[in-house]
């Protein structure tokens, strides 16, 4: 493939973009796009199956930029290939997603520029990244959802789905532990449509990465499973072409390409240091790097003419038509296959499909009870029936987490098309995989016990910045872990949870609690959740008794009362509702005036408006005790300085779940005891 002097006009523009957008900014990270604009423009330009002009289309390439803090690279990118900015409602608009404005304005507040790319809020970006490792494994899951669509989805003649994910990555990437189980598990599952692209620079923060870096990337990952290649300088265009094209042609494993680049090419001084990593390159150097790409030194944020029109005529006019075939294709589709065409439409905008709850169970008043863990199982496979592209697994838990689709077979190497995926015991990967399935527009889901909700936490937080619908299902919630003592019962967990903005945290506390939390998740399609179930047994209420479990939906609602104003409100989540029932039945034969607030979600009771709140905790009554095997952190706000936390404050122990239940407090006797001190204290 031959090369002329557009092609460098157009990296060098990418470069200079980089280093005057950081100088202005000061702040930033010059050096990584400096040496990785071949790399990227070849990439785009040669190979990427993307329309700037339509960016959510379904069939597009992804390009994930996990080493996030070269962003200046791909806004770049996004500037110079013009593509469209989308509105919330997915509707593409006659405006660029970055401006030469908003290069101008990088890193500034409410720019489309941020510090590091961020999904929802820079149109283009297709996941957000920073966070090193990351982006490398929610790449995993988008590659996945790429071949399900396919084995779901193509019909002879129709081949709808097709597309490749790549993902830029660095050192740092390779570096971090979720990288490492994302690719072990990519490397199992031989996904042939993954391509990450290895920028090895040699450079970290704290200098050469030989200061703790020393193995062979390659050798490991061919110990993956993945195909490697190698490039032996990220200027040599041919080269890098020959290996993409190689990604391409050699199907039947993830590849792997190794690109060794020098760290801020061009700058006199600081090329292939650490200063040319994570701060601005200061006027001088940036003239002398300017002048050695034959570029006008005094010249800033400039984009020479011809290289716009360079990338229209490459990746614009290629993707243009490849969307355009592909529409083309997708009508004839719709009329050959009319319900599986409206389920991709339903699909792409996070829509359910008609009669999604149908088939929802309502569970019997049952003294003895189910586990919610159990309730939630039935709940699962009841919904997976009617909304098919519900897909997600455990880590290596499926018969504890109870969350296997029984209808669906396992998702296996080469054969895609199962909704159960075996994730092994990856915690790290599989937060993250998840996010890139539902980046993907599958709805999806994963599995573990709460005290792994650790090691889950730097996905479940991406997904709530990014404002996806994920699902993060987490068993075994409590000190009703038993035996298995402190090491696997979450104490602070729940509260760690609760802390993330924008997270939804669901604690059921019966079977039909738990159907109404799923009726809760299915239509969500900007929040991510939580649902915290138990391992042990809990009665299922009698709802001709008690309040239906429609309540949920609210986050707390009155599950029992009294007649006038109550002398006393218990509230609880999960487990503890049924004993503050029972405490509250007790309570009531005494002649005392109590009520039970079940409040499984903290935060939808806080979306609700201040006349239900005040409904359901009136502020006259001061007098409340709250009750959750769980960190104490936090209730304070429900029952005030006046009320009573019946809560953890320790870690837990190895025993009994009945002899753990009365060393740390959580009987009946318990709560009636703290009950009468909140009454007699609130009458002083």
């Amino acid at each position: 493939m031959t090369h002329d002097k557009t092609d460098w006009l157009c990296i060098n523009t990418i470069r200079t973009l980089a280093m005057d957008a950081v100088e202005k900014a000061h702040s930033g990270h010059p050096g990584a796009p400096m040496a990785l604009a071949p790399v990227a423009y070849q990439l785009w330009q040669q190979e990427l199956r993307y329309d700037p002009t339509h960016p959510i289309w379904p069939n597009r390439d992804r390009f994930v930029l996990s080493n996030g803090h070269a962003s200046m690279l791909l806004y770049a990118l996004l500037h110079l290939t013009g593509v469209r900015r989308i509105d919330s409602e997915s509707t593409v608009q006659d405006t660029p997603a970055v401006s030469l404005e908003d290069i101008q304005k990088f890193r500034q507040l409410d720019s489309s520029t941020p510090g590091h790319p961020e999904y929802r809020w820079t149109s283009g970006v297709e996941t957000t990244t920073g966070p090193l490792g990351q982006g490398v494994s929610n790449s995993v899951g988008m590659a996945i959802a790429s071949r399900w669509l396919a084995d779901n989805y193509n019909r002879p003649g129709f081949e709808l789905f097709d597309y490749d994910v790549w993902a830029l990555c660095g050192d740092g990437d390779m570096m971090e532990g979720v990288a490492s189980e994302a690719a072990s598990l990519a490397g199992h599952l031989k996904l042939p449509n993954l391509c990450w692209v290895y920028d090895s620079n040699h450079i970290s923060i704290d200098g050469g990465t030989d200061l703790a870096f020393t193995e062979d990337v390659g050798r490991r990952f061919e110990a993956y499973g993945w195909r490697v290649l190698k490039v032996a300088d990220a200027n040599d265009l041919s080269a890098l072409s020959q290996a993409f094209r190689t990604f391409k042609q050699e199907r039947g494993l993830p590849t792997l390409i190794i690109v060794t680049s020098r760290i801020g090419f061009g700058a006199p001084k600081k090329e292939g240091t650490k200063e040319a990593h994570g701060e601005a390159l200061g006027p001088d150097e940036i003239k002398g790097a300017k002048r050695n790409y034959g570029w006008p030194e005094d010249a800033q944020f400039l984009v020479p003419e011809g290289v716009r029109e360079r990338f229209a005529e490459g990746v614009g006019a290629r993707g243009k038509q490849l969307r355009t075939e592909w529409e083309t294709r997708f009508q004839e589709y719709r009329k050959q296959f009319p319900a599986l065409a409206d389920g991709l439409q339903r699909m792409q905008k996070y829509e359910l499909p008609e009669g999604w709850d149908k088939e929802l169970p309502v569970f019997p008043a049952d003294a003895k009870g189910l586990a919610t863990r159990e309730s939630s199982g039935k709940v699962l496979n009841a919904l997976a029936k009617n909304y098919p592209w519900l897909v997600g697994g455990s880590a290596d838990l499926n018969p504890s987490t109870k969350t296997y689709i029984t209808a669906s077979s396992p998702l296996r190497p080469g054969e895609y098309a199962g909704r159960n995926i075996h994730y092994g015991v990856r915690e790290h990967a599989m937060g993250a995989v998840t996010n890139g399935l539902t980046l993907s527009r599958l709805r999806g889901y994963s599995a573990t016990f709460l005290i792994f909700s650790d090691y889950e936490r730097p996905a479940i937080r991406l997904s709530s910045i990014m404002e996806i619908p994920s699902i993060h299902i987490f068993t075994h919630d409590s000190i009703g872990v038993g035996e298995d003592g402190p090491t696997h019962q979450p104490i602070e967990q729940l509260a760690s949870l609760r802390a993330i903005p924008g997270l939804i945290v669901l604690r059921p506390g019966d079977a039909n609690e738990v159907t109404e939390a799923w009726r809760v998740i299915a239509p969500l399609k900007h929040q991510p959740v939580v649902l915290v179930l138990t391992r042990q047994p809990l009665p299922t209420l009698d709802r001709t008794k008690y309040a239906p479990a429609s309540g949920v939906a609210q986050g707390a609602y009155i599950l029992a009362d009294s007649e006038g104003t109550p002398d006393v409100i218990l509230i609880a989540t999960g487990s503890e509702v049924p004993l503050c029932v029972e405490a509250y039945e007790k309570l009531k034969a005494e002649g005392v005036k109590a009520r039970v607030v079940s409040m499984p979600s903290w935060e939808l009771f806080e979306q609700q408006d201040e006349a239900y709140r005040e409904k359901v905790l009136p502020k006259a009554v001061t007098a409340r005790v709250s009750v959750e095997q769980a960190a104490a952190f936090g209730w304070e706000r429900w029952v005030g300085h006046a009320g009573k936390v019946i809560g953890m404050r320790t870690f837990g122990a190895s025993a009994p779940l009945k002899s753990l239940l009365q060393k740390f407090g959580f009987s009946v006797d318990k709560v009636i005891e703290a009950a009468r001190e909140v009454m007699q204290s609130n009458k002083k």
